[in-house]
């Protein structure tokens, strides 16, 4: 696959790859892993005490977040919806209230394909050990997912699981709100040039200071390879590949985006990533447009305002919604091998 330079889009999205850093005065980064990803703040600020105390501020809220949003943690208030949630409604915080209903609104408008009760059988699967769940275990996980089974009640403020064996994930859609919580921060505090990026979410404050943010969409199948490069300024993205968390057995591929409706991965698409004004927006249409394939989760992307998509199909090409690429309809040929 050959290299495509999209210079002239101005905004942009990837996975996989840093930004370059300017040597400028003012610039200033931090590194932590969090939320089981590798979570990064780069800002620009002339008062060197200024910008530690707001990188500080955000690495706190990130671990705030996973605390509360970790399935893997069992104190918190994830973990005690699942353990529940099937027997009891599970009274819920504000955050967590407005994050589950803004995830069935991803789902009624997807049709089901994103679905944060995936995890009735997502949970069944060891990306790292390469260990998947028997046939009896896989069909009475299949048989638990459904959105339209998690019970939200606006007045009480809680959640029902209304089928046995249901479980939910934040997941990336956490992260989602992380990177937006974690901007939000940054503004609140007077910095107007920055990036939050945690594992494939980011979002974008303003510009590298004149020049945008120069990021590469990585190559799904060649390790350290890049597809596309791009601008991107004041922008939030994600990127939802079928490299992240994987195995194969017997020539299929296994990986942690999980289609809904058949308990299985997806395997039409490699990756998906979308452009849009927030995390949570950028997280729900990147899983939904990699489950519902290209024809169908382009006509989504297309239908909606401010919304933009880069996907590379199963047989590695590159595809772009309009508002991308609008004004160079051959490019897209440029990038096929």
């Amino acid at each position: 696959m050959s290299l495509l330079d999209l210079s002239f889009v101005k905004r942009a999205a990837a996975r996989g790859a840093a930004p370059v850093r300017a040597a400028n005065d003012g610039w200033h980064s931090r590194d932590e892993a969090i939320m089981g990803t590798a979570i990064r703040v780069e800002l620009w600020c002339e008062d060197a005490r200024a910008a530690q105390a707001a990188m500080a501020a955000v690495m706190d809220e990130m671990h705030r977040i996973d605390r509360a949003m970790s399935p893997h943690k069992a104190e918190s208030e994830l973990s005690r919806i699942n353990r529940d949630a099937g027997r009891t409604a599970v009274p819920l915080s504000d955050e967590m209230y407005g994050l589950i209903e803004r995830a069935l609104v991803f789902s009624q408008l997807s049709d089901g394909a994103f679905d944060i009760s995936f995890a009735s059988v997502g949970n069944l699967y060891d990306y790292r050990e390469g260990t998947e769940p028997d046939a009896q275990a896989f069909e009475r996980g299949r048989a638990a997912i459904g959105w339209r089974h998690l019970v939200l009640d606006p007045k009480a403020r809680t959640l029902r699981f209304a089928r046995e064996g249901m479980r939910i994930d934040l997941g990336g859609f956490a992260k989602g709100h992380a990177v937006d919580n974690g901007a939000a921060i940054l503004a609140r505090r007077g910095i107007t040039n920055a990036i939050v990026t945690a594992g494939g979410d980011s979002h974008i404050l303003g510009d590298r200071r004149g020049r945008p943010w120069t990021i590469a969409i990585r190559d799904p199948r060649r390790e350290g390879g890049v597809v596309a490069v791009l601008p991107l300024e004041d922008t939030a993205i994600s990127t939802s590949g079928d490299y992240e968390r994987f195995f194969e057995r017997d020539g299929v591929r296994r990986h942690h985006v999980i289609d809904p409706r058949t308990g299985l991965s997806p395997d039409r698409i490699h990756s998906v990533t979308i452009l849009a004004d927030d995390g949570l927006t950028t997280e729900g249409l990147s899983k939904s447009l990699f489950v519902l394939g290209l024809e169908r989760g382009m006509q989504l992307v297309e239908s909606l305002s401010g919304v933009d998509a880069v996907v590379v199909d199963a047989a590695g090409a590159l595809h772009y919604s309009s508002g991308l690429l609008g004004s160079s309809p051959n490019a897209v040929d440029r990038a096929r091998p």
